[in-house]
C-alpha cells in the first residue's frame, strides 16, 4: 500500500506538468486556429455578435479576391528568394566568424567581439537612414539586392554560433584535427560544421522566418510597388478608407503562413535528429 501511494506521488507532478504544456500548446495554437477561423468567413460575420468559432465557407471566394487584388504568387517569389539567400549567406559567413571567435586566439578578439555586441544593441531603425543612403548611392534601391546584402551576416547569429560552438567543439578534437594536417577550412567544413549542425538549424529557421515577415525595410528599398516582398503587398489589402476585407486580409495572412510551416517543420526535424544522434555518440 506504501508503494502505491509512493507511485501515485511520483506520478503526480508528472500529470501536472503535461497537463500544463498541454494548455500552453492549445494556448499557441489559438492564434492559428482563429486566423483560419477568419479567412473562411466574410467582413460582416467576421464582426458579428457573438463571434463565430467554427469555419465557414467563404475561403474560396475570399482567396479568390487576394489574388485579383495582388500578385500574391510573385511577391511570395520574392520573399522566398530574399529569404532564402540571406539565409543560406547568414549561415555561412555567421558560423564562419564565430568559428575564428570561438576557437582561435588572435590579437584583438575580445575588443572586436565587444564592438560586435554594440553594433548588436543599435535598433534597426537607426540603421534604417544610413543604409538607405548607402544603397542608392550603390544603386541597388528597389531591387531585392537591396534586402540581400546587408542581411548577409549579423551579430545575433554570430554571438549565437560563437557560444554554441564554444560548449560543442571540444579542444581535444581541434587538436586532432591539426595533427592530421586539416587547415582552417579543412577544420571550418570537416570538424566544426557536422557538430554544430542543431545550433546551424535553429539559426536558419530563425534568419529565415525573420526575413519573411520583415516589413520595414522592405516597405522602405522597394520603391516599385509592383516588385515587394509578400508582407509588404498584404498590407496594400488595407484600405485608408475603413472598406477593407478582413477575410481577404486573413486568407492572404494564412497562406503566407504555410513557407514559414515547411521551413519549421525541416528545421526542427533537422536540429532533434542531430541532437539525437549526439547523445548517442
Amino acid at each position: 500500500m506504501h508503494r502505491d501511494k509512493a507511485v501515485k506521488g511520483a506520478r503526480a507532478p508528472g500529470v501536472a506538468l503535461h497537463g500544463s504544456l498541454l494548455i500552453g500548446v492549445i494556448l499557441s495554437l489559438l492564434p492559428f486556429y482563429w486566423a483560419i477561423v477568419m479567412s473562411t468567413h466574410t467582413s460582416s460575420e467576421i464582426f458579428q455578435y457573438p463571434p463565430k468559432l467554427l469555419p465557414g465557407s467563404h475561403f474560396g471566394e475570399n482567396v479568390r479576391n487576394l489574388f485579383d487584388n495582388i500578385d500574391f504568387f510573385g511577391s511570395m517569389l520574392n520573399s522566398l528568394i530574399v529569404a532564402g539567400s540571406v539565409t543560406v549567406l547568414v549561415l555561412f559567413f555567421d558560423s564562419l566568424a564565430a568559428f575564428v571567435f570561438a576557437k582561435f586566439a588572435f590579437p584583438g578578439r575580445r575588443v572586436l567581439f565587444v564592438l560586435m555586441m554594440g553594433i548588436f544593441m543599435v535598433p534597426a531603425q537607426l540603421q534604417a537612414i544610413p543604409q538607405f543612403v548607402i544603397m542608392a548611392k550603390l544603386g541597388w534601391i528597389g531591387s531585392l539586392t537591396a534586402l540581400v546584402v546587408p542581411a548577409a551576416a549579423n551579430a545575433f547569429g554570430i554571438f549565437w554560433m560563437r557560444q554554441y560552438m564554444r560548449g560543442a567543439i571540444h579542444d581535444e578534437l581541434m587538436d586532432a584535427s591539426r595533427l592530421d594536417g586539416c587547415g582552417f577550412l579543412r577544420q571550418y567544413w570537416h570538424v566544426a560544421l557536422p557538430v554544430v549542425r542543431p545550433g546551424l538549424a535553429f539559426l536558419g529557421i530563425f534568419t529565415f522566418m525573420s526575413q519573411w515577415n520583415d516589413y520595414a525595410w522592405p516597405l522602405i528599398s522597394l520603391i516599385n510597388p509592383d516588385n515587394v516582398t509578400l508582407q509588404v503587398a498584404l498590407s496594400q489589402l488595407n484600405s485608408v478608407h475603413g472598406n477593407t476585407d478582413y477575410g481577404m486580409v486573413m486568407a492572404g495572412a494564412v497562406l503566407a503562413l504555410i513557407p514559414l510551416l515547411i521551413i519549421f517543420l525541416i528545421g526542427a526535424r533537422q536540429m532533434i535528429a542531430d541532437l539525437a544522434k549526439g547523445a548517442i555518440r
